[in-house]
């Protein structure tokens, strides 16, 4: 193992015994204080972040990175704002549950608890640096950063700022670390497979990204997963739901989380709907794509190839596909979408409640659009991203996603 990498480890595991010791209120002041902190560097952060934009200008970086490196002034108000909403979010920390066993002449509970070391591995997107910060700390954990050599300056820009915050509070420096993006003593390897003292490792980018941490991983990994989202047309659903869920699930930025790509299409719709649907798209700037089937229908249509349908566009990009039921459309939900946030559109209950009941996914919406928002403005909740991964929480990845149970058990010496 590489020692460096193994240093800042170790620092960031004796922080995270300190962090579970201190108090809901230190926390909360710790927040205010980066928020505040990052609101008055923001035209330096932008300097830093214009840096790695002339960087990557004669390089082959594909346009999803560019534009999720590009950090706006909006971006930069919309991580300022998450971070006091959690300053001031309820502590769920040592919140006290009724445990779902007893033991004979004693009492037991269940209450929240910190996990420990989190560490981020994250490509371009620099304000996640700040706004996964702010859910480890608010609930008690340290993170180690791993960023892309894509966002070298503006990372170092948005590290050294919070870093400075929390030199003025009663937190540990160590609560935050960044690992130097070029440095082979703390490569991805070195810092996922430190098994000993990280409890977390959060992977989110590219699947290729998160396929990698998965695979080097000795630590446990929660996946991120992002697009492959499939909407599911039944043959009464309308069709202007159909239209505002897709426009509205890719108006996310700069991350469209929960985009739906793929929409599976009842036989019994009225192929003169989606005509008029991929008229629509396309002023829209969409890029359509069709199966076999329908490409024959539908010349102008980009044939879907056939690895298309179980991988994320991540642009704006859909393809369409003929399926004969609501019980075809499952299956096929099932086999190829990523599995965190798929829809269907229909004015049937029971067709709502058998696609509801069947679908492995996530996150399962009935005329509804799927569209993916950090911090919604109707709830106190705040989001990192998505996962599908079954064996832990699915879903939103939030506050209580960062934390673990422990079960205690109150006896009377007998």
């Amino acid at each position: 193992m590489a020692a460096p990498a193994r240093a800042f480890v170790y620092q960031a595991y004796q922080a995270a015994n300190q962090l579970a010791r201190t108090k809901p209120l230190v926390r909360s002041q710790a927040l205010q204080a980066i928020a505040q902190a990052i609101d008055s560097a923001r035209d330096g952060i932008l300097e830093a972040n214009t840096l790695d934009l002339e960087a990557c200008q004669d390089s082959e970086m594909p346009d999803l990175l560019r534009r999720w490196l590009k950090l706006t002034p909006e971006r930069l108000d919309r991580t300022v704002e998450i971070l006091e909403r959690l300053s001031v979010r309820s502590d769920p920390i040592q919140q006290v549950m009724r445990a779902s066993f007893q033991h004979e002449h004693s009492q037991a509970y269940s209450q929240l608890m910190p996990l420990g070391v989190i560490a981020f591995v994250y490509e371009a997107l620099p304000e996640l640096a700040a706004i996964a910060t702010g859910l480890c700390l608010r609930v008690g954990n340290s993170i180690l950063l791993k960023g892309g050599t894509e966002a070298v300056h503006t990372n170092q820009a948005i590290v050294s700022v919070m870093q400075e915050a929390l030199e003025s509070t009663e937190l540990p420096t160590t609560s935050l670390i960044s690992l130097p993006e070029d440095d082979p003593a703390t490569s991805l390897a070195a810092l996922v497979t430190q098994d000993q003292w990280i409890d977390l490792v959060i992977p989110y980018g590219r699947p290729e990204l998160v396929q990698q941490v998965a695979r080097l991983a000795t630590s446990p990994v929660l996946r991120t997963s992002m697009g492959n989202c499939y909407l599911y047309w039944a043959s009464g659903g309308e069709l202007e739901t159909v239209r505002w869920m897709i426009l509205d699930s890719h108006a996310s930025e700069p991350d469209a989380v929960n985009a739906i790509e793929k929409v599976l299409i009842d036989r019994d719709c009225n192929l003169s709907k989606l005509t008029v649907l991929m008229d629509s798209l396309r002023s829209k700037g969409f890029r359509l794509k069709g199966d076999e089937e329908l490409v024959q229908e539908m010349p102008e249509l980009e044939l879907a190839r056939h690895e298309d349908w179980s991988r994320p566009y991540l642009s704006r990009t859909v393809a369409f596909k003929l399926v004969p039921g609501i019980e075809a459309a499952t299956d096929w939900i099932n086999t190829h979408s990523s599995g965190h946030a798929d829809s269907i559109v229909t004015d049937s209950y029971e067709d709502s409640r058998a696609f509801s009941r069947e679908l492995n996914s996530a996150m399962v919406h009935v005329n509804a659009s799927p569209r993916f928002s950090r911090s919604p403005r109707h709830s106190n909740e705040i989001a990192l991203g998505m996962s599908n991964q079954k064996g832990y929480r699915r879903g939103r990845i939030t506050l209580e996603t960062l934390t673990t149970i422990k079960q205690v058990v109150l006896g009377l010496g007998q």
